[in-house]
């Protein structure tokens, strides 16, 4: 089976203006994921940035992508809606979707989930563990018992999204909280998977398990031969006898 294409989506705002962020990732986190999944065989990637025209995100880069990663975090309501309206469509019908860290609160992705995506936080660098709790899961296949951070956000319980389909990683931090890391949806044909560590100060798209993680994410996620969808009205495969409505 060939390979996903993949789009790693980044607002590109914070290594602009904010010298410490820039020091972890002065070509972008965007370009650290990129590199991160050609290194783990992903041959077909690109990136897109918000101030690309469309955001990078034009109907014909979306029509060659498989899988599109999405980090967002000071410039969410900068996302034209009908760019919004655009990677939607593309996720109900088969695109996958993986949202990391402050992108809980994209657009996108509060869209597709349907409530207010807020939670607790605290920027304070906490020691995050991420403890596998699904290992059988494609995901979680070669990072081990648990991934452990040594200075990340925190983010807490409650988390306010839809029941996962699956949970794969549970979070715990220095400070006593706990969060649900990793979480799958199903959205029309799409795969949809949230990942919670990568807050823009500290190095973490650099980690091999995080790495690791979002290279299978997006094998994971990549759009998977299926019966077609059909909607609407439609003739009966039978004769059906006359009666009310015929």
């Amino acid at each position: 089976m060939p390979e996903p294409r993949v789009t790693v989506w980044n607002e590109y705002r914070h290594e602009l203006d904010n010298p410490r962020v820039s020091a972890v990732y002065p070509q972008g986190i965007h370009a650290v994921i990129a590199e991160s999944l050609r290194s783990h065989g992903l041959s077909e990637v690109r990136t897109a940035t918000l101030d690309e025209p469309e955001h990078g995100l034009s109907a014909e880069a979306l029509a060659q992508t498989d899988v599109l990663v999405w980090w967002g975090h000071k410039a969410h309501g900068e996302v034209q809606d009908e760019v919004v309206e655009r990677v939607v469509t593309r996720v109900l019908g088969g695109m996958g979707l993986i949202v990391l860290h402050s992108g809980h609160f994209s657009k996108v992705f509060k869209r597709l989930m349907g409530t207010g995506c807020d939670l607790k936080w605290r920027e304070a660098t906490d020691k995050e563990r991420l403890w596998v709790v699904n290992p059988g899961h494609p995901i979680a296949q070669g990072v081990g018992e648990y991934l452990e951070l040594a200075a990340e956000e925190m983010y807490g319980e409650h988390f306010d999204i839809p029941a996962p389909d699956e949970l794969i990683f549970v979070s715990w931090f220095t400070g006593g909280e706990v969060f649900r890391s990793g979480c799958t949806f199903t959205r029309g044909s799409g795969k949809v998977f949230y990942f919670r560590p990568g807050h823009e100060t500290y190095p973490t798209y650099f980690h091999e398990g995080v790495q690791r993680v979002i290279a299978n994410a997006a094998r994971w996620a990549a759009p998977t031969a299926s019966a077609p969808r059909s909607f609407g009205n439609r003739q009966p495969l039978e004769v059906l006898p006359a009666g009310d409505g015929q």
